[in-house]
Parts: structure tokens; C-alpha cells; sequence
């Protein structure tokens, strides 16, 4: 997480941000920052319509590296996403086991710090954010505040397209709504029509081989693989495989 923390403050600082288009951003082609302990891979930074600041990373922290100093974020939300490994996470003093799987949500000012304590690499996504609207801290403590979830916890449904498990749907500091779920979907199916909505989405894929369109165009996507579409646009995801495939999808309500 430091590795990043003197770059985004530097950033953050410069008011030069462009606004995030939709696109598909390839695991396989990011662009990765290397020590001893860590490998950084800067996935997206910008604003959006209704966010100010939007960045997103996926950091690989080696078994028995030194964990982060304890920190807070004064104006920035947090989601992190557990893709390998086993995180320790610690919020204002409360601490929980995350396996891969499992997500935190983390309020501004919460102090917060992280440590590897599985028995190899430990992959995540951190997802950080500010909205263009007032911080409301109030709507944070009434929804829960920070968040903790294992994804064995968690209660998966059938839907007509395959299985969808919902992680959280509530009010966050940055938004009066704030909705994460994973889908499963069975092979060679479309997860619903092509459509638009007020608010950004993130899909992350998270196994099997998947297609989305943007807009007029098409783009084939597998494991790691995360696409950002933008409030407004019209897209759509559908399974191209022969085997069911998976992903997370994460959406801002304002």
C-alpha cells in the first residue's frame, strides 16, 4: 500500500486528472512497479462524473514482507478485493482474517494497516475513491461504518442466467448508494440486453472468458481482467466460453 500512497499524494495535489473512459484494462498489460517485497500494478486514475478522484491498483505483497504503518485517508473510500492469498486487516482496532474472495470496506478516517500472513503471495485490488458531493459521514455510521466479508459467508441465488452473490448494497460516506455483487453466468449467455445507467461500473472478471460491449464495440476479457464503463454508456457483458465464467461487478448510486 505505501507504494503507492507518495504517488497518489502527489497526484492528488496536481488537479491534473483526465476523466476515465470505458475501456477494458488487461491484466496481462499493466504496468507494474517492482521491490523486494511488492509489485504494483497501476490499473486506472481520474475522475468521473460523479467522482472527483478515482484510482484503482492491484498490489502483490510477498510472504513475510514488513506490513504497512498504520494510516487513515481523510477525504478518500476505500474498497479492497482479496484476488490470492490470506490478509489480516485492521480498522480502528478491530481485526479480521480475509480470504481470497472476500472484500472490506474502508470509511474515511478509519485508520487502517494490512499484513500477509499466509503462506505465500498475497494479490489484491484496492479501489479508492472521492465524490464531487459533500462527505457525509453520518450516512457511513448509520449503514455500519467499515465493512468486513469472506466470500464463504455470503449466500449465492440462482438467477435465469446462472448465480449472482450479493456482497453489499448501502449508504457510504462518498454516495447515498453503493452495491457490489459477483455473477456467475452459464456458458455462452448474455448477463441481460445491451443498457445505460446513471452512475459508473466496474466489472472485474474473475475467471472464465467473457465479452463486452462498449458502446459499438466488442472486447474479450479473462481472469483479471477489469473494464470500467462509464455513467451513461451503453454496454453489455455475455459468457463466450464453453464454461461458466465469473466476475464481480461494483456500482455507484447518486
Amino acid at each position: 500500500m505505501l507504494l503507492w500512497l507518495s504517488f497518489l499524494v502527489s497526484k492528488l495535489g496536481m488537479a491534473q486528472l483526465k476523466e476515465v473512459e470505458s475501456r477494458i484494462y488487461r491484466w496481462d498489460e499493466l504496468p507494474k512497479k517492482e521491490s523486494p517485497e511488492r509489485i504494483g500494478r497501476k490499473i486506472l486514475e481520474g475522475y468521473t462524473p460523479h467522482l472527483k478522484f478515482l484510482e484503482i491498483h492491484a498490489t502483490t505483497q510477498q510472504k513475510g514482507a514488513k506490513p504497512a504503518a498504520p494510516h487513515t485517508q481523510k477525504n478518500i473510500e476505500e474498497l479492497i478485493i482479496v484476488k490470492e492469498g490470506l490478509m489480516k486487516m485492521t480498522i480502528d482496532g478491530k481485526s479480521e482474517v480475509i480470504k481470497a474472495g472476500g472484500a472490506i470496506l474502508i470509511p474515511p478516517l478509519a485508520e487502517q494497516s494490512m499484513e500477509n500472513i499466509g503462506d505465500g503471495p498475497m494479490i489484491y485490488y484496492v479501489i479508492m475513491f472521492t465524490s464531487k458531493t459533500a462527505m457525509n459521514m453520518d450516512r457511513s455510521e448509520k449503514a455500519g461504518g467499515a465493512l468486513f466479508l469472506n466470500a464463504a459467508e455470503l449466500t449465492s441465488k440462482k438467477i435465469d442466467v446462472g448465480s449472482r452473490v450479493s456482497y453489499f448494497d448501502r449508504g457510504i460516506a462518498m454516495c447515498e448508494r453503493f452495491e457490489m455483487h459477483t455473477t456467475q453466468l452459464d456458458d455462452k449467455v448474455q448477463s441481460h440486453k445491451p443498457h445505460q445507467h446513471t452512475g459508473s461500473e466496474i466489472i472485474l472478471v474473475i475467471e472464465g472468458q467473457t465479452e463486452m460491449l462498449l458502446g459499438d464495440s466488442k472486447y474479450p476479457g479473462k481472469a483479471g481482467d477489469l473494464y470500467f464503463i462509464k455513467s451513461n454508456d451503453l454496454h453489455g457483458i455475455s459468457n463466450i466460453g464453453d464454461e461458466p465464467c465469473r466476475y464481480y461487478a461494483i456500482r455507484w448510486f447518486f
